[in-house]
């Protein structure tokens, strides 16, 4: 369901996983490099500089029994809390952090009340931070971002496929391209790359150049019930769609903008709602596109590519009042791109992707 595409050809021996802060002797970084609580509503906010978490909690949501889901901490140190724990967080909880050279860091957890109509963190797409590959991708910065992009998986090899783009202003957008990835590529069935821009993360570790979506961790915490979502977004597709082994299809490609809201928990994923948008049309201004949130179970009037794999749904009654843990939402410059199918030279341009409550 999920359609993103990446271009992993031949980076699987190339990408190593390595310490991400500098080590000399024994460490002495004692840093919560990444948190997730249950009923989180977003990301945690980690300030370094004044050692302390800030989680964002849904009103009603009983904070006495909060529990850890992940807890990352830096490389050779050790916190005193792990993942399955319980956090009281009516009042601020200590997660102690004891670095590798034994310098203790105790690291101060507060909650605050969420937002009952939440957006997602720069949805305007105006923020953009350059790589350590020196290349750009969309966030404040590396650690805060929800976005990823399927760039990490191709950029060594000189393809970057989704980059920013200058509306004027100081308006940024996403610009997503297919592009063509040459015959030597297309010999071992990956001859293209199509932008794309999904909330997640990259997970070069997961590198798989059969499975493009092997390395997506798809979805960011989210606590809102959406009437809609409201974007900007131009599309002009490629002249000649054309499957994986290079054979022209008999219908033109399209590009794929879509959301879903999940509910997730006991190692179980449970669709909420779904809003979807697949597109053939040239639209070669941008333009503002709404597309409402169906809540529940899809019926036999929607596409099979909207539902989930495993028809997996949230209940009926449930369907009227919960709230979703995670949000999903992918834009990508060929719908079938994961399959390595499109046409080369389709573009998508999406900007200001809001959240529509009543």
């Amino acid at each position: 369901m999920k359609k993103i595409i990446l271009y992993l050809f031949g980076v699987c021996s190339l990408v190593t996983s390595c310490i991400g802060e500098e080590y000399f002797g024994q460490s002495s970084f004692g840093n919560i490099k990444a948190i997730t609580v249950s009923n989180q509503a977003s990301n945690a906010q980690i300030l370094n500089d004044s050692i302390k978490v800030l989680v964002e909690i849904p009103a009603g949501v009983d904070l006495s029994t909060i529990r850890i889901e992940n807890l990352e901490v830096s490389s050779f140190a050790r916190a005193d809390k792990n993942a399955g724990d319980l956090l009281d967080l009516n009042t601020p909880q200590i997660i102690n952090i004891t670095a590798e050279d034994g310098t203790l860091y105790p690291w101060r957890i507060e909650s605050f009340v969420a937002n009952e109509n939440p957006q997602l963190d720069n949805f305007d797409l105006n923020l953009w931070y350059k790589t350590s590959t020196d290349y750009f991708e969309p966030g404040a910065d590396a650690a805060s971002t929800i976005w990823g992009t399927g760039n990490p998986g191709t950029q060594i090899l000189n393809k970057l496929a989704t980059t920013p783009f200058d509306l004027g202003n100081d308006n940024l957008a996403a610009k997503m391209e297919t592009l063509d990835n040459g015959p030597i590529a297309g010999a071992f069935g990956t001859p293209i790359s199509a932008g794309s821009l999904f909330t997640g993360v990259f997970n070069s570790d997961n590198i798989d150049p059969s499975d493009p979506e092997a390395a997506i961790e798809f979805g960011t915490p989210f606590a809102g019930r959406p009437e809609k979502i409201r974007f900007k977004f131009s599309y002009v597709p490629g002249p000649e769609n054309k499957d994986k082994d290079g054979n022209v299809l008999n219908f033109g490609d399209a590009c794929d903008i879509y959301a879903l809201l999940e509910v997730r928990a006991g190692g179980n994923t449970e669709r909420l709602a779904t809003a979807w948008f697949r597109s053939d049309m040239t639209a070669a201004e941008l333009s503002e596109k709404e597309i409402p949130f169906t809540y529940g179970e899809l019926d036999s009037s929607f596409p099979d590519y909207t539902r989930p794999a495993d028809e997996a749904y949230v209940s009926r009654d449930s369907a009227n009042f919960v709230l979703p843990t995670h949000i999903i939402f992918v834009a990508s410059s060929s719908f079938d791109g994961a399959n390595f199918a499109g046409a080369i030279g389709s573009v998508l341009i999406v900007d200001d992707v809001e959240m529509v409550y009543e």
